[in-house]
């Protein structure tokens, strides 16, 4: 049986605020832990940019200038390809061009990341690249996707325009570039990047297996970078798997 008598409650006292530079704080280094292996991947295949461009006879400015400038890894690659094989400058921009398309579709995934202020708009277009979208994207709430993708994304291209310039002065003294396996660092981290949402998402495992087998079957008969293009057709499996769910 309940007592008549209550005990009487303690006074209210309000707790003391957190502090939030802490939490903040840790998070801030658990993004910057986790991205610290794609920064050392960019700055590896960086420094393969330069050291290919240089070596292939472009003066030392060129690759430097263009990595700040367009940041573009695949499409750099593909541009130089091109100067270097005697192209002229425009049909260089044009396959550039081509291969960057596919950011398209990423800045639309990470609008709302990005933020609505013009210059954090200005400048998170310009931080788009595939790991950068997918470390973002892999968060599991909107302020840490923001927080992820400004750490990784600003954090990459420090990465990246330094190791070109590294590449850049070593030069030719690289020799080969190919025989170190440079060129595979970048794709294997993307790899480790999606593995953890294509376990635990089943519509997007859908979507990404078919175009990542449509893009590995043209690879030999196809330019280098379109495969990338060609994939993305797998989003029209999202769509419509999205649209059957709803009308459901």
């Amino acid at each position: 049986m309940r007592s008549l008598y209550r005990t009487p409650r303690p006074p209210h006292r309000p707790r003391p605020a957190p502090d939030a530079a802490t939490p903040q704080g840790a998070a801030d280094r658990s993004l910057i832990r986790d991205s610290s292996l794609v920064w050392l991947a960019g700055g590896i295949v960086g420094v393969s940019f330069g050291a290919v461009a240089v070596a292939g006879g472009l003066p030392l400015w060129v690759p430097v200038v263009m990595s700040v400038v367009v940041y573009a890894g695949s499409a750099q690659f593909s541009a130089v390809g091109v100067l270097l094989a005697g192209g002229g400058p425009l049909a260089a921009a044009a396959t550039g061009l081509l291969l960057n398309t596919r950011t398209a579709a990423f800045s639309l995934a990470v609008a709302e990341i990005i933020g609505t202020g013009r210059a954090a708009r200005f400048l998170g277009a310009h931080l788009v690249t595939d790991e950068t979208v997918a470390f973002a994207l892999a968060q599991s709430d909107p302020r840490r996707r923001r927080r992820a993708f400004w750490i990784s994304g600003l954090g990459l291209f420090a990465a990246w325009n330094t190791g070109v310039l590294i590449g850049a002065l070593a030069g030719s003294a690289l020799g080969d570039t190919a025989r170190w396996g440079l060129d595979a660092a970048f794709p294997a981290v993307l790899v480790a990047l999606v593995l953890p949402v294509l376990r635990t998402d089943p519509t997007v495992r859908r979507c990404a297996l078919p175009g990542a087998a449509l893009a590995l079957a043209l690879t030999p008969a196809v330019p280098a970078g379109v495969p990338v293009l060609i994939a993305l057709a797998g989003l029209l499996l999202h769509r419509r798997h999205g649209n059957g769910e709803a009308a459901a």
